[in-house]
């Protein structure tokens, strides 16, 4: 994978986080192509990045809008800290942080005080070290 380049895409694959992780897997783009995906190893595909064509074509990947569960608190650093330490995917933002849903992690992060919802947006979590 690479990330874009000049040339416009040729068309889209829309994938949540989960499906943006794959090694051998056959995607339907936006407009209907079916294209096989073979990676060495598994890769996470970043939302904005492009898979490169054998025909020299580009195809973007964008982040599906998924159930998520907003986090905002006055101590936003004390419930990353908690999320992470829970090894929980985490979007961090500069005014609240968003997970995937989880009825387990909602009920710790409100008996710490912070303040959750229920959100349907892309999921794009910081990568691993």
């Amino acid at each position: 994978m690479a990330t874009a380049h000049e040339a416009a895409p040729v068309t889209c694959v829309v994938l949540d986080y989960d499906a943006r992780f794959l090694r051998r897997k056959v995607l339907t783009t936006e407009d209907g192509r079916r294209l096989l995906v073979d990676l060495p190893q598994v890769t996470s595909l970043d939302h904005g990045g492009v898979l490169l064509l054998d025909s020299g074509g580009e195809v973007l990947v964008q982040a599906a809008p998924e159930p998520l569960r907003e986090v905002t608190s006055p101590q936003l650093t004390r419930m990353a800290w908690h999320i992470g330490n829970r090894h929980t995917p985490c979007q961090i933002e500069e005014t609240r942080l968003l997970i995937q849903r989880d009825h387990v992690i909602a009920a710790m992060l409100a008996h710490l005080g912070a303040t959750t919802c229920e959100v349907e947006e892309p999921f794009t979590p910081e990568g691993g070290a």
